[in-house]
């Protein structure tokens, strides 16, 4: 079970002290979400729900303490709660990517 943060992002017009963030989530539970975080110093009335959003000096050392890095996709499809589930039950209704002729596999 893995702490997982996606890649920074740039949000230029949120008004707040800092431009880009990425995404704290857990693939276990928002119990071992909570304490990760807290081991970061966010205070738990920062969270959002299922996340916790981190600026780019939080990014680096969430990755120092064992945060694994993913893309936003998996990171989407990986998390626990309500939205992790609408992603899982997106990608599982999908259709199968069909590789094209000379498509490298």
């Amino acid at each position: 079970m893995a702490v997982l943060v996606d890649p920074l992002r740039e949000y230029p017009d949120t008004g707040l002290p800092f431009r880009s963030w990425s995404h704290l989530v857990s693939d276990e539970s928002f119990e071992e979400l909570h304490a990760f975080a807290a081991g970061l110093g966010i205070p738990r009335r920062f969270f959002q729900g299922d996340h916790y959003d981190l600026p780019a000096h939080l990014r680096v050392r969430a990755l120092e303490l064992g945060a694994v890095p993913v893309t936003t996709r998996d990171l989407l499809a990986r998390m626990a709660g309500p939205r992790g589930d609408r992603a899982r039950s997106r990608a599982q209704r999908r259709p199968a990517r069909v590789r094209g002729p000379g498509a490298a596999g």
